[in-house]
């Protein structure tokens, strides 16, 4: 009867599981006061070769990036620093040239998110490592798969590689100015309006989606909004407390291998408005603006996050982004169409120009 059943096309083996998912996360963080003298023992304990080339920027260059050239140079792991003026796409060009010829065995990224961004890139570009040195901390770009780079006319979010290890020494950031810190802030709080746009995409669009990624954003995002009366100008502490949740934020997206735990509608928004004018603000502001009002439309708590932002010290209106009401409407409008694969609380056809006006209205943007 076995043999009549194969011959009749019967009963069969089912097919196996088939899912696949790649997860990179960075091996090694260190985060705290004078932690950036352990950058030799971070490189050695990671077992790379000694062939390290230093990618920073010519203020960050005195601020952390010979200094970290000058502790490596000390075991023999660094070979070179090269000075990266701007954090551009024709920038990333003349990098990958000059490290072709010089041939390292992994990179080094001191700087703000731009110069890490951009060692990101060349990273992936080349297949070589990459160790992160925040100066400051304006986004989760110092943790990210993602990075971005200025164009000719707008910035590109692109996929870069994730730091093999993040060195973030607390009495370094907190020299940089207080309003990068701020920034960086806003920018993990805005994975509320993320993961509920996320959530909106599995929901409507059948989107795949990552509770244990979207857990984390909201989880780092939660601890910025518990600890803002602690985040002030001037304090070592108020580093520590925020540098955590934002290496986190970064890292939820490795897990999703997506920004989409961190990046939805609110950043649609902030794009849009750098299209109207190039950087009228720094990015984790302007998603910070963008987070208040896609909280609303989400029928959340659009006053707590207002406050929480106002507490932190970044922006809540179009006045402290310096942008007038008509660049927020227009933004609003168009923030849609920058990435119509991706679907949030925007919709396919976006905002009309009078629901816009009264969304930032309501919100007191405008």
């Amino acid at each position: 009867m076995a043999a009549r059943d194969e011959a009749i096309g019967g009963p069969s083996e089912p097919e196996p599981f088939g899912k696949v998912r790649a997860m990179a996360f960075p091996r090694a963080v260190l985060a705290g006061h004078g932690v950036l003298q352990e950058i030799p023992q971070v490189v050695q304990g990671l077992g790379l070769p000694s062939r390290g080339l230093v990618i920073t920027g010519p203020t960050t260059l005195k601020l952390a990036g010979q200094r970290v050239a000058d502790l490596l140079s000390e075991g023999g792991q660094v070979m070179e620093v090269l000075v990266a003026p701007e954090a551009t796409l024709d920038e990333v060009e003349r990098l990958v040239g000059e490290i072709r010829r010089i041939q390292p065995s992994f990179l080094v990224g001191v700087g703000g998110g731009s110069r890490i961004d951009l060692a990101k890139v060349v990273g992936a570009r080349l297949k070589l490592p990459v160790i992160s040195v925040p100066t400051s901390a304006a986004h989760d770009g110092i943790s990210s798969p993602r990075a971005s780079l200025k164009g000719d006319r707008e910035a590109f979010s692109l996929s870069a590689s994730v730091p093999l290890a993040i060195v973030a020494d607390t009495e370094i950031i907190v020299r940089a100015p207080y309003r990068f810190l701020a920034a960086g802030c806003a920018d993990v709080v805005s994975n509320l309006t993320a993961v509920m746009d996320w959530r909106l995409a599995q929901r409507l669009r059948s989107e795949e989606y990552s509770s244990t990624a979207s857990a984390l954003a909201e989880y780092a995002a939660r601890e910025i909004m518990e600890h803002a009366p602690l985040i002030k100008p001037g304090l070592e502490e108020s580093v520590w407390l925020a540098i955590r949740p934002i290496i986190m934020s970064g890292i939820a997206m490795s897990m999703a291998n997506s920004s989409r735990p961190a990046s939805g509608s609110e950043h649609l928004f902030a794009h849009a408005l750098e299209r109207l004018r190039p950087m009228p603000a720094l990015h984790g502001e302007m998603v910070g603006v963008g987070t208040i009002m896609m909280t609303h439309l989400h029928g959340g708590d659009w006053k707590m996050v207002r406050d929480v932002l106002h507490q932190i010290g970044a922006p809540t209106t179009a006045a402290d982004l310096k942008v007038d009401a008509e660049e927020v409407v227009t933004a609003l409008v168009n923030a849609h169409t920058l990435r119509p694969e991706r679907y949030t609380i925007l919709g396919d056809r976006g905002l009309t120009v009078e629901a816009a006006e009264r969304l930032a209205r309501v919100t007191e943007v405008i």
